[in-house]
């Protein structure tokens, strides 16, 4: 009897089938998710930062940093700039910033709040925060506007990295809140209208402070 077509078909897939199927690769849970960044971690945060809807202003030095926050004050005509933690009461008293450094009138009349950070994430344009900071837990979220002052040195890749900074710093007495905040507060109902600060701040701004050292020639 001579093999039809039908034949030579189901003899081939039988002995497919008699060999081992090709499994793919086991994959390596230890490589990065995302290739390194190579570039200016400052540059990459810049960019990612301002995709998220956040302000940013560069900062040469100190007296640059004050320069741009009393303009930024002027322009936004915020009366009432909220700062708690001692280290930035005493940078703005030098360098004649006006501010509130207390809790009087916090609540009705916290039209901004100046923080610093635990660290800026490069790849997502992240500022990461906690609740071991003077500013506490409310400082960053009540007011209609978070400011925000950092450092380059503070610019990690990725969100381990920021993560790793903190678990660096504070060991096994973790701060009781830690919030990655990756631009303002927007929300969206179920007709997908989008409303900002609806959960925070409606407004997010960082002042990044270059405290690269110097080129030596």
């Amino acid at each position: 009897m001579s093999d039809t077509s039908r034949d030579r078909m189901l003899r081939r897939i039988r002995e497919a089938l008699l060999q081992p199927a090709p499994q793919p690769a086991a994959p390596d849970f230890s490589a990065p998710l995302h290739p390194p960044l190579t570039d200016d971690l400052a540059i990459h945060f810049a960019q990612s930062f301002a995709r998220v809807g956040g302000a940013f202003y560069y900062c040469e030095s100190e007296e640059h940093f004050f320069d741009q926050l009393f303009i930024y004050k002027k322009d936004k005509q915020l009366d009432n700039l909220f700062v708690w933690e001692p280290e930035l009461k005493k940078m703005l008293h030098e360098g004649g910033v006006a501010f509130s450094g207390d809790e009087a009138n916090f609540i009705k009349k916290a039209d901004a709040g100046l923080t610093t950070c635990e660290a800026l994430v490069a790849r997502t344009g992240s500022i990461l925060v906690s609740a071991a900071s003077a500013a506490g837990r409310r400082l960053s979220i009540y007011p209609d506007q978070h400011l925000v002052l950092a450092r380059t040195s503070q610019i990690v890749p990725d969100i381990g990295d920021a993560l790793g900074v903190v678990t660096n710093r504070y060991g096994d007495r973790l701060p009781s809140m830690i919030s990655l905040t990756t631009g303002p507060s927007r929300t969206a109902d179920i007709e997908k209208t989008l409303v900002l600060g609806a959960h925070g701040p409606r407004s997010l701004v960082l002042f990044l402070l270059d405290d690269a050292p110097l080129a030596t020639t």
